[in-house]
């Protein structure tokens, strides 16, 4: 058998293996496998097509690797606007009912509405926002 057929095996090999793990290794070695595979079609002496293996190997993981990996471990999305106020803490400044009542939220003054439909919260009751509906906050006392 062609020692390119054997290198192009092993790339098949390594990429199937690649479909199943997700690492980007295994994907690395298989495009290592395939440049073997031209410069083994060439005619190049097996004990230079695995030179050649090894060094597209350990350019592929060493260079391109981590590379992936920092793209794929991004921090979470920031929020902003009205969802950022979520889980929030906010001061009572007029009674919040099941109907109405005021909050301050980070220094702006905000509708509110009582989460809890049974509740009644005084003015200088601390609580936390739990939703935004509209230009209303929905509140519910700390304990």
């Amino acid at each position: 058998m062609d020692p390119w057929i054997v290198w192009l095996i092993l790339a098949a090999v390594l990429g199937v293996a690649e479909i199943f793990t997700l690492t980007a290794a295994l994907g690395l070695l298989s495009i290592a496998a395939l440049l073997t595979t031209v410069i083994a079609a060439v005619g190049v002496p097996p004990a230079l097509q695995v030179i050649v293996f090894v060094v597209a190997s350990t350019a592929g993981l060493a260079g391109v690797r981590p590379i992936a990996l920092r793209h794929l471990k991004q921090p979470p999305p920031r929020r902003f606007g009205v969802s950022a106020l979520v889980g929030k803490s906010a001061y009572v400044t007029k009674e919040v009912t099941a109907r109405d009542g005021r909050v301050r939220i980070g220094g702006e003054e905000w509708s509110a509405r009582a989460y809890d439909e049974t509740l009644v919260i005084p003015p200088g009751a601390t609580v936390d926002v739990i939703e935004i509906e509209g230009a209303t906050a929905l509140v519910y006392p700390r304990e």
